[in-house]
């Protein structure tokens, strides 16, 4: 009897749990076919260069193919498994072809240039009207006006890029799963009692006795914070600035790769007549050249500049006043830092921890979006890669309760799961050529810590304000109204504005109304108190100036890596320089952290990092407006859902922010939330607001 493969099965949501890494190579096989054969048929002189047309023969089986491909790629990320990555590693190459070809296709685009030059053309909505315009710059981006041998050599570029930055990638998870520190239980001596429980646990289930410290966040990050044995942070801080990189384990460096990706880069911008990658990288976003984006940057930094020199100095002298360590060195920075905060705001992360159980955190932040943005959030039962995963339906909160996506919630730090946290795409909303619509699919991920003792797991405030930025993703990509699926939800949307609804959505983790919906205590369901809360929001800017000034130090790093010439093979120097100028802060002379750089160099964020501080401008300066006008207010949430979230990529982002706060965008709001706000208002810069 023959089963039907999962990737390719019928039905409202995919078969996660039935997948295997043998479906994936004949589900391809098929789905490649079909797009092949839907290409051949969209170029033919007899297929007219209608929108219509082309949805219809091309749209459906292409949108197919990359909705099962990126399943694939979905489950390499979470559940990875020699036998997976070697399945995805095999097909790789074939959907890299495809693509390339696809997006170079010179037939396809002289349709695309009929169409839009067609009285047709001028009749369309708005939304299709903008679909054509982002086809045709990204068949030039795709090398589609190329020809002979740079055609060639474009093509082969893609592929080798693919592969290599699915390599970065996979070396930084196998570098991290592979590091594991046995320790006796009295070194771990500070660290909350929960951490201590899950190393126990880890390695009772290693046979080993004591504890088992891993590189994973739930890990490494309260041992940086709490653990008194300095000597235990020198050697897990070790481990981790090493990762991946040529100090670390051989097998796992990355350095090679880092080379060839950046060489690569900049001859594909030169191909396409650019002077740079970062010339290239900013064709499709906000900003309008790299001078522009250095500008922005270091004018950011300059303002955090004068209050991190203060928040270092001070830090240096506690820890020599109060913890004996003569010289601060960067494995102790978090754990000073940590007792400065208690000192003098008697108040430390681990305080309020307990007030944060998951059920709870869930609950509040489902009910606050019900509330702002008109919908019901309710647990369905659906097949996932892992027993942990949980999936939910949005729906319209009026009598008809009309569903409007779904999302599924991985939310645990596990082997074989990639580190960090996001949300991507599992379905977009398309008003599809055979009429029916297709509602969205979201995954959102995050790496906090499994429950331990019975107990639900509990978060940390930074969780807390990670699971919000990534669910801002989520109701970007889930809420829009946009029925063309080249620019619904996130699709379409430049990539220094898709911040905006993530970096909107942590503020309401620092507002006391919301944090009482969030909070119950794990053993007396107490929420938190308000004298806490005003111990907590006293902190918030605490050590803002570093922070903002290490994202500006990221941004530049990344910016001067793909613009300047001759940065191949020397990522490591050129992150030095940046921190030397930037940064009072020294860095470990053992820090690699361009290695394990994941959005740069296998996330998509290639002289675009500095989008994080650009968008947070936009996302401030809109949060402001429910300051003014009620945290609550529903009509300036129905505002933010009709103008922000509902019109996803299908106008330029700039235009959906003034069609919400009714006027360009500023920077004070930003700074105001920083801690960091000077006398006299500032404007956004001019090319950062058109």
């Amino acid at each position: 009897m023959t089963f039907p493969n999962p990737l390719l099965g019928p039905g409202d949501l995919p078969d996660f749990a039935a997948v295997r890494p043998e479906h994936i190579t004949p589900a391809l096989d098929e789905l490649l076919a079909a797009a092949e054969a839907a290409l051949v048929q969209a170029v033919d002189e007899r297929t007219p260069a209608d929108y219509d047309t082309m949805a219809r023969v091309l749209d459906v089986p292409v949108e197919r193919l990359r909705r099962v491909w990126g399943h694939v790629c979905h489950l390499q990320a979470v559940a990875d498994t020699p036998a997976l990555r070697a399945a995805h590693a095999e097909n790789l190459p074939r959907i890299t072809d495809f693509s390339t070809r696809l997006a170079s296709d010179q037939r396809l685009y002289a349709k695309y240039k009929a169409l839009a030059a067609s009285p047709a053309a001028a009749s369309l909505a708005p939304a299709r009207r903008k679909v054509i315009q982002d086809a045709l710059r990204d068949f030039v981006l795709g090398g589609a006006e190329l020809q002979g041998a740079a055609r060639d050599r474009f093509a082969a570029i893609q592929e080798r890029l693919a592969d290599l930055s699915k390599r970065f990638g996979d070396n930084v998870l196998d570098a991290v799963d592979a590091w594991a520190l046995y320790v006796e239980e009295s070194r771990l001596a500070g660290v909350p009692a929960d951490v201590v429980c899950a190393a126990r646990e880890a390695a009772t289930a290693d046979g080993r006795s004591g504890c088992k410290l891993t590189l994973q966040l739930p890990c490494y990050l309260p041992v940086m914070q709490h653990a008194q044995d300095r000597a235990l942070r020198h050697e897990v801080y070790g481990a981790w600035a090493r990762r991946a990189s040529d100090l670390g384990d051989a097998r796992f460096d990355n350095s090679p790769l880092m080379r060839e990706i950046v060489e690569l880069r900049q001859e594909e911008a030169r191909l396409l007549g650019h002077p740079s990658y970062a010339h290239l990288s900013l064709v499709p976003k906000m900003a309008r050249s790299p001078e522009e984006v250095l500008g922005f940057v270091q004018d950011l930094a300059r303002r955090a500049r004068p209050f991190a020199e203060r928040e270092l100095a001070e830090l240096g002298d506690f820890a020599r006043r109060e913890l004996g360590i003569a010289e601060l060195q960067p494995w102790d920075r978090s754990f000073a830092a940590e007792r400065l905060k208690q000192q003098r705001y008697a108040f430390g992360s681990e305080e309020v921890r307990p007030y944060f159980t998951l059920p709870r955190v869930l609950d509040g932040l489902f009910e606050m979006v019900g509330r702002l943005f008109g919908v019901s959030i309710e647990e369905e039962k659906a097949a996932a890669w892992h027993d942990t995963v949980r999936f939910f339906r949005v729906r319209r909160a009026d009598p008809g309760g009309q569903a409007l996506a779904g999302f599924y919630l991985d939310l645990h730090a596990r082997v074989g799961k990639q580190g960090g946290a996001w949300m991507d795409s599992a379905r977009q909303r398309w008003r599809r050529p055979e009429g029916t619509l297709q509602l969205p699919l979201a995954h959102l991920v995050c790496n906090f810590a499994a429950p331990v003792g019975g107990q639900p797991a509990l978060l940390t405030h930074d969780d807390v304000i990670t699971l919000f930025h990534e669910f801002g993703h989520g109701l970007h990509h889930m809420l829009t109204q946009v029925d063309e699926v080249a620019a619904s939800g996130i699709s379409g949307v430049e990539w220094d504005a898709c911040e905006l609804p993530s970096q909107f959505m942590e503020n309401f983790c620092w507002e006391w109304p919301v944090l009482q919906r969030l909070s119950s205590h794990v053993d007396t369901g107490e929420t938190l108190p308000r004298a806490l809360f005003d111990r907590m929001l006293a902190a918030r800017n605490f050590h803002n100036g570093l922070a903002l000034l290490r994202h500006c130090e990221f941004g530049l790093f990344d910016m001067r890596l793909h613009l300047e010439p001759g940065h191949a093979g020397r990522e490591t120097a050129l992150a030095f320089e940046v921190a030397a100028r930037l940064s009072p802060a020294v860095p470990a002379p053992f820090l690699r952290y361009p290695h394990s750089f994941t959005h740069l160099f296998d996330g998509g964020y290639a002289a675009g990092y500095y989008g994080y501080a650009w968008a947070e401008v936009l996302s401030a300066d809109a949060f402001s407006a429910f300051e003014e006008a009620g945290l609550f207010d529903a009509a300036t949430g129905q505002r933010f859902r009709e103008a922000v979230l509902e019109s996803g990529g299908s106008r330029p982002a700039i235009d959906s922010f003034k069609a919400f706060r009714g006027r360009e965008p500023r920077l004070d709001a930003l700074l105001r939330h920083q801690g960091l706000l000077p006398d006299a208002t500032d404007a956004l810069p001019a090319a950062a607001a058109s």
